[in-house]
């Protein structure tokens, strides 16, 4: 299961629309490395200044890689998550996730092109 979902939460979108913020709780909540990792990445651009920041150490286990992969396998979470942070965020492999100012079209772009995942491939990683 991606979430642990409140009950109040869950009264909320059997109401109809749910809260953003309580929304972003709930995936912070259920899914905390993958909310360290991305929530580190955007202290990391803010204070550099840089188009973007990336994390390129693997999980520190399979449940680490899979809230990673949840996480930034759904849409809703994913966008709630830019959204949040004011970031745009990107995904190579099972653990690359990256961090990018909204305004930095051009890296985004060279970051999701077919090059950019074929030269982050590792031996390391052929199982991820």
């Amino acid at each position: 299961m991606s979430l642990t979902v409140p009950n109040d939460l869950l009264d909320q979108a059997r109401a109809g629309d749910v809260d953003d913020a309580a929304f972003v709780a709930c995936v912070r909540d259920s899914l905390p490395y993958a909310w360290s990792v991305i929530s580190e990445l955007v202290q990391q651009r803010g204070q550099s200044g840089a188009e973007f920041a990336d994390n390129q150490v693997p999980p520190p286990s399979e449940e680490a890689r899979g809230q990673l992969l949840r996480c930034l396998a759904s849409d809703s979470m994913r966008g709630a998550l830019e959204r949040h942070f004011g970031v745009r965020l990107a995904f190579q492999n099972c653990h690359r996730v990256a961090v990018f100012d909204p305004s930095a079209e051009k890296a985004l772009a060279e970051f999701v092109t077919p090059r950019a995942q074929i030269l982050n491939q590792k031996p390391e990683l052929v199982d991820c």
